[in-house]
Order: C-alpha cells, then sequence, then structure tokens
C-alpha cells in the first residue's frame, strides 16, 4: 500500500505548486465545465503521480523527476522558471533528452537561456508510446505556466516529430511554433491543417538511413504546409547539419515567440 502522502494527482514536492492554471490558460489545456460539474484535472494532475524530486544542476539548469503510476517522467529545465516563452523538445522512440545533432537540446537550452527563453527537455515515462508521449509534453506546459509560461515551442526528432505536433494542436493559441527533426509521419495526422495557424518548420536530411526525407514531404502536406529544410548529406541523427541548426534554430525560436507576443 502506498504512504498516504503519494496521493494519485498530487506532486508531493513543495516548490512544484498545485494550483489552478490561470483561466486565460485553463481553456487551452482542458475542457470548461458545466455549472454541475467539478473543474476536470489538468494534465500534470493526471499523470497519477506519487512523489517528485527536484534540485539544481546549475545556477540556470533545474532537474525534476516526477514519479507516476506509468513510470518516471524526467524534466531538465534551463532559464529562468518565470519565463514566458518555453521550449518543449522531447526524443524519439527510444526517448533521451539531449537531443540529436550532438546534443541539440542542451545547447539550445544554454544558449537560449541567456535571452529569457525556457527550454524543458522532456524524458519519456513511456518512450514510444504516442499518447503517453504528448501527455508528457502538456504535462510540462501545465506546470510551465504555473511559473508564468505564455507561449511554447514544441520540437521532437524523429518518433518526437508526432507528439510535438499532437502536443501544439492540444496548446492551441498558446503555441508559439513547432519544430521537427527528421520526423517521422506516422501518428502526425491529428495535426491536420496546423500549418495555417501555426508556424512550423521541419529539418530532414536526403541520407537518412532509418526514416526517408519523403516522410518530412508527407507531414508538410498533412500539416498543410510549413517549410521544409533539405539538409544534403546529412543522415537520421543530423549529426552532419550541428551547426546549422543550432545556428538556424537560434534565430527561429526566439523570432516565432516575438511574433507570436506582438499578435
Amino acid at each position: 500500500m502506498l504512504d498516504p502522502q503519494f496521493r494519485e494527482h498530487h506532486l508531493t514536492k513543495a516548490s512544484i505548486e498545485l494550483k489552478l492554471l490561470d483561466k486565460t490558460l485553463q481553456g487551452g489545456f482542458v475542457s470548461e465545465p458545466t455549472e454541475d460539474q467539478e473543474a476536470p484535472a489538468t494534465p500534470l494532475e493526471q499523470l497519477r503521480t506519487m512523489a517528485a524530486v527536484e534540485t539544481m544542476l546549475t545556477d540556470d539548469l533545474r532537474h525534476i523527476e516526477v514519479y507516476t503510476m506509468d513510470g518516471l517522467l524526467s524534466l531538465f529545465w534551463h532559464g529562468p522558471s518565470e519565463a514566458q516563452d518555453v521550449v518543449l523538445a522531447c526524443g524519439g522512440a527510444m526517448g533521451g533528452v539531449l537531443g540529436p545533432a550532438d546534443a541539440l537540446y542542451q545547447d539550445l537550452g544554454v544558449s537560449l537561456a541567456k535571452s529569457g527563453v525556457g527550454t524543458i527537455r522532456i524524458g519519456y515515462r513511456a518512450p514510444n508510446d504516442t499518447a503517453k508521449c504528448v501527455h508528457d509534453l502538456v504535462a510540462a506546459a501545465d506546470l510551465a505556466t504555473r511559473s508564468g509560461a505564455q507561449r511554447f515551442i514544441t520540437m521532437g526528432h524523429s518518433f518526437g516529430g508526432a507528439p510535438a505536433l499532437q502536443a501544439a494542436v492540444i496548446l492551441q493559441a498558446h503555441c508559439a511554433g513547432v519544430i521537427t527533426l527528421a520526423t517521422q509521419s506516422a501518428g502526425c495526422e491529428p495535426a491536420e491543417d496546423l500549418a495555417t495557424r501555426v508556424p512550423i518548420i521541419l529539418f530532414h536530411g536526403d541520407k537518412d538511413e532509418i526514416l526517408p526525407f519523403q516522410a518530412s514531404e508527407l507531414v508538410q502536406m498533412v500539416v498543410g504546409g510549413g517549410e521544409l529544410v533539405p539538409l544534403p548529406g546529412v543522415g537520421h541523427l543530423l549529426a552532419e547539419a550541428r551547426d546549422e541548426l543550432r545556428d538556424r534554430l537560434s534565430d527561429w525560436i526566439p523570432e516565432k515567440f516575438k511574433e507570436h507576443a506582438e499578435r
């Protein structure tokens, strides 16, 4: 039997405050209750959490471990906790938090933090389970809103392209953009015509030995547009494009957050 303090839907770490989302944000994550209904649980509360532990790894990097009935959710949170702009980065079918292109997510997290942009690198509870992985991204967004986040960009590599796109659909008007990196096409169908509402950029190497370049072409058709960036001579892990990706995304991410804030 679980200790009473480890009750479902509640984080026991005092520094992770469980309060209602601001009403201006709540509609983006949960449905509005009727007069005779209680407010539905938020994505963070729906994780079936037993406990959570948090520590500061550096002055600008927090590590949060959320122990749930469905596995361990790991969050590496760069930048100020009160950041209004937050990138949600997720890995492929095997999980991982460093990102492709020689730890792209880690490097972006460090560089973006210098300009006040937050980055949460998300270690899935159940890698390769699309529904749970989407939930992980949205729960991370839910947590960030409790500290002041208002805008999000989702980013995913390989399998992670599908959770990144589906999470963007759920985040709705709070999503400032989506980045896919050598994405698969499976699981991207719920994002049909998303590019008509949200900026999307898709990177894919033409020498990808796991997922062909055509996978991103198909996703571009599904989402109804977006910018498809071919990477000549680049494989699935995108190592050959490490500098190009860092340079391009270091500009693209702040630009899309700025455009969204000015709407």
